[in-house]
């Protein structure tokens, strides 16, 4: 993998675009005199809030390791399953079965700063999941250059209906299908929850657990951000795609993880989420990882001994 594909991969951000620089120009002025622009942070802090990167020195050593690790996986399991979800060539997912006739199914959604990462780079979790009973599919879906945030969870939410409606094809228990996500997947599993599935045609509780690591949940910050570079927020973007402000929504427990060695940003993100959940009275699990960094946290999920993995097996119904 290219070192410019590493740096992007997981939620790590490549600024390097002339947009960027002509935009960030003006905005390094302001900070040099010290303005605020979202509570104590300066355009620069809060910049370098939203790009994990810098807060992991080890960051191509790990991503490396997710590649690794899924191709260990496959030499055990075999090659998944490729199948369609949709009519355009990136709506597929791979699917790993577990033995039992309709199991339960756990989604996989990848992070990657909503612009970069792919399936297959996910598939490590796998066996860990099959092992106890639980089929595990990885998602592959539309960058935020190509198709925008609301095209990224227009297309995932297609994708779990399917499934829900393909569940004997599938040979899953459409009344057992959990989600997880990581960074960016992450902050799109949990516009998943807040999604009126009646447009759908399927249940209001079509998900029924979800294991949400490192994501955002209010983007108000990451538009101010220098994401904003790349991604062409408006008012009604970002309300829609900030779960935090619909917790009325959401039909379903969740888990929340973080790592201690992440950004500020990050850490208060899902504290913010897990503090909101808990006031209005849904159920919600928080799952503090001390000693990991934002890619560390996401390479331990298929360890079943990890804090995070032993929580999603639990919630799947795993003995």
């Amino acid at each position: 993998m290219k070192r410019f594909a590493i740096a992007c991969l997981g939620a790590a951000l490549c600024f390097g675009s002339a947009a960027y620089a002509d935009d960030h120009g003006a905005k390094a002025k302001a900070d040099a005199q010290g303005e605020k622009v979202f509570l104590n942070y300066t355009q620069a802090e809060l910049d370098k809030n939203y790009n994990q990167g810098e807060w992991a020195p080890n960051i191509r050593q790990i991503l490396q390791r997710y590649g690794a690790r899924s191709e260990t996986a496959r030499e055990r399991l075999g090659d998944p399953e490729k199948l369609s979800y949709g009519d355009s060539e990136v709506e597929t997912f791979d699917l790993f079965r577990a033995e039992n006739e309709k199991a339960p199914l756990h989604v996989f959604i990848h992070g990657g700063a909503w612009r970069a990462g792919k399936a297959a780079g996910y598939h490590f979790p796998a066996q860990m999941f099959v092992d106890n009973g639980i089929s595990y599919a990885a998602l592959d879906f539309g960058y935020v250059q190509d198709i925008g945030l609301d095209g990224m969870a227009e297309q995932l939410r297609n994708a779990i209906a399917w499934m829900y409606k393909n569940a004997d094809k599938l040979g899953i228990d459409k009344d057992r299908i959990y989600i997880s996500g990581h960074s960016s997947g992450g902050h799109l599993g949990g516009v998943l929850l807040v999604t009126d599935w009646s447009k759908y045609d399927v249940p209001a509780d079509v998900i029924k657990g979800a294991t949400l690591i490192s994501g955002m949940y209010d983007l108000k910050p990451v538009r101010l951000s220098a994401r904003s570079s790349y991604v062409p927020f408006t008012d009604e973007l970002e309300d829609a795609m900030s779960t935090q402000r619909h917790l009325d929504k959401i039909n379903t427990p969740v888990i929340l993880a973080y790592g201690g060695l992440e950004t500020d940003e990050f850490k208060r993100q899902t504290q913010d989420f897990a503090k909101a959940m808990k006031e209005a009275g849904k159920p919600v699990e928080l799952i503090f990882a001390e000693h990991y960094n934002h890619f560390e946290i996401m390479d331990d999920f298929g360890n079943p001994y990890g804090l995070v993995s032993a929580a999603a097996l639990k919630q799947a119904g795993a003995k």
